[in-house]
């Protein structure tokens, strides 16, 4: 599967939730795809969208959140895992896009590519509700599974990666303040 098609799968169960994405690879598809007020792109936060993703759940615990990570950029804030699991948020969907590479910085090859099994990471940090899947079936039921009941959620999604879209022309401060209102 590729990411482009998962983040479909993904939009078409949305109406106004918030989604927040790391940076790079996962962000450009987001925005190419489906670019809402209720979208925040994390520009360079790398390993950060799990934190703003748990904050963003614990303050609006009325609507469910959503978290687009990549495996790179979660395995350099794996401790964001066991926070999660302590606190628990009901409402957090996380998702972790693997391609098995920091996209961002030249396409080398991650943890994951060797071995690394983050929905067992998940899962050993406490984490209850997780998901390995590799086809697009198995990501809608997964998906459905999570809007449809308590988590916290953690869906690894193994995507492949064949072609890069263009960087979005959206700044940072724009993006958050266009967040900021969205649920106004």
């Amino acid at each position: 599967m590729e990411r482009p098609e998962g983040i479909r799968v993904v939009l078409s169960r949305l109406k106004n939730e918030p989604v927040i994405a790391n940076l790079g690879l996962a962000t450009f598809d987001l925005f190419a795809l489906g670019d809402r007020r209720s979208n925040l792109y994390t520009w360079g936060g790398m390993g950060m969208v799990s934190s703003i993703g748990l904050g963003v759940a614990l303050a609006a615990p009325e609507r469910k959140v959503i978290v687009m990570d990549g495996d790179g950029s979660l395995l350099m804030n794996l401790g964001s895992l066991a926070t999660i699991a302590r606190q628990q948020p009901p409402n957090l969907v996380h998702i972790v896009w693997d391609n098995q590479q920091w996209g961002e910085t030249g396409g080398q090859p991650t943890h994951t590519s060797t071995g690394t099994d983050l929905a067992a990471v998940a899962k050993g940090a406490g984490i209850a509700r997780v998901a390995s899947v590799s086809s697009l079936k198995a990501l809608e039921e997964a998906v459905d599974q999570a809007m449809a009941e308590d988590g916290p959620w953690f869906i690894v999604a193994k995507v492949e990666e064949k072609r890069r879209v263009p960087c979005p022309e959206v700044m940072i401060e724009e993006n958050l303040v266009r967040f900021r209102n969205a649920f106004d």
